[in-house]
């Protein structure tokens, strides 16, 4: 285990500025929405402020405040955050992100959740954090092998955690970070103290009479989940059946990587006209840049490959696991592109002990509503037994 500190180089950076500078648009667009994917004379002007006035040293000093460190599990680099709370009885938590996120989702919560007495919150519910990148993503660098299924990525998790010497602990996520928390609580639930998840997909199983006792709101849902898998999951199915073709375009193209990410922020956040609506731009450039500078693109796409079989839009879908033998909870946030049906959550995950619904925000909420993250996250702590 090895203290890590980011320090681009600055070559690095000007043969970014020299590849936006030079890049070929298309000959075609239309610009009326977002229909056909992202307009181009936003994309333009995006890539125009990225060249010109996005400042990368200082979002490498924003990371760079917390303590950082690598280490090598399964034969695969993992850099992960972390964290201590000042409090001696402090809760450790281990945040896992998914795709395309990163650990700098959760910049903004850290100092809160790790010190909520300087926060005006109480300290009984601070956290130690422990926010890794998962393999092949980010400062974690990509990965030398295929095979980084979930329920490995959950056993390195584990070995992470007893490498810290946190023998209890809560485990969080969104996106298949969910996912892959989930798993964790199975794997290890005599160390996994509860779950917390911002991210749940409840698929109905194909019995109609599963669904006699729906209401309107749990129609409505699942329509949510059925436009997820029939229009906005283009990029997992091109990822997780062709993920070598996509990788070139994402690897020599920095506008390429840009709009493959920044559309997600706006089909999946609470925005209105443009992803910057929910998320602040410079933080939304940090999270592509990290991408783009860790030549990551084409081992985040195979992740999807290693993954298919237990992915929403997978052909065949599997079994649903037994269920959590652990505590959950869910924070729900209105504009995600999967929100959960609690008829069928309960079977699945027998303790549910925090179910929360919010009136805004989306599928990155670390990043755009930190307050209500930080306090679902508080709330959950109480929820736990002590």
């Amino acid at each position: 285990m090895k203290p890590f500190r980011i320090d681009v180089p600055q070559a690095d950076l000007d043969d970014l500025r020299r590849r936006l500078a030079n890049t070929r648009w298309p000959a075609v667009s239309s610009d009326a929405d977002w229909s056909r994917g992202v307009p181009m004379g936003y994309l333009q002007e995006l890539a125009e402020y990225w060249s010109t006035s996005f400042d990368w040293r200082a979002a490498e000093a924003k990371i760079n405040k917390f303590p950082q460190f690598t280490t090598e599990i399964d034969g695969a680099n993992v850099h992960f955050i972390h964290v201590r709370s000042p409090e001696g009885n402090a809760t450790p938590m281990i945040m896992t992100h998914g795709w395309p996120g990163s650990p700098i989702e959760y910049l903004d919560v850290i100092e809160a959740l790790t010190d909520p007495r300087s926060h005006g919150g109480n300290p009984d519910e601070a956290y130690h954090l422990v926010i890794p990148s998962i393999p092949g993503f980010g400062f974690s660098g990509p990965t030398s092998e295929p095979g980084w299924t979930l329920p490995r990525i959950a056993h390195a998790w584990g070995e992470l955690m007893a490498q810290l010497d946190y023998e209890h602990y809560v485990a969080q996520g969104g996106d298949l970070g969910a996912v892959i928390s989930i798993l964790l609580g199975h794997q290890r639930p005599q160390n996994v103290s509860g779950v917390h998840v911002n991210f749940l997909i409840t698929a109905p199983s194909g019995d109609p009479a599963q669904l006699a006792d729906f209401n309107d709101s749990d129609f409505g849902r699942l329509g949510v989940l059925t436009r997820f898998a029939d229009e906005l999951s283009g990029y997992m199915k091109l990822q997780s059946t062709r993920p070598q073709t996509v990788s070139y375009a994402l690897t020599d193209s920095p506008v390429g990587q840009l709009a493959w990410i920044v559309e997600k922020f706006k089909d999946w956040t609470d925005s209105d006209k443009e992803p910057e609506d929910a998320v602040d731009r410079d933080q939304l450039l940090t999270n592509v840049t990290a991408y783009w500078l860790t030549n990551t693109a084409g081992s985040t796409a195979h992740f999807y490959f290693d993954n298919a079989d237990l992915l929403p839009t997978a052909p065949t879908p599997q079994a649903p696991p037994p269920p959590l033998p652990v505590p959950l909870g869910v924070a729900v946030y209105p504009h995600d592109p999967a929100l959960p049906i609690r008829k069928l959550a309960d079977p699945l995950y027998p303790d549910i002990v925090h179910w929360a619904e919010y009136e805004r925000g989306g599928h990155f909420a670390a990043m755009e509503e930190p307050d209500l993250f930080i306090g679902d996250l508080q709330a959950f702590r109480r929820a736990l037994p002590r």
